[in-house]
């Protein structure tokens, strides 16, 4: 899926991943490829990103203080104060 991860002055994040956990208020929840359209509001934690390069699945992660994540299509956009 595509994601993008935007503060509120600047792009955080932008690029394709195959699993993403997200702090939503009401726990973690994990979005995959093609997942239900959905709004979510996120709480404190972290945004893990698992990102498929040539050899593995690596890990990144983002702290998050608020935001609110919107899935449409095959696309995922995050607004996040970090």
């Amino acid at each position: 899926m595509q994601v993008s991860i935007l503060g509120p002055r600047q792009i955080i994040w932008q690029g394709r991943v195959k699993k993403l956990l997200l702090p939503a208020e009401e726990g973690e929840m994990c979005v995959l490829d093609f997942h239900q359209p959905f709004l979510v509001r996120l709480s404190k934690g972290q945004i893990q990103l698992g990102i498929e390069g040539r050899a593995a699945v690596s890990e990144n992660k983002i702290l998050v203080k608020d935001g609110i994540a919107h899935m449409r299509g095959n696309e995922l956009t995050i607004l996040i104060e970090a």
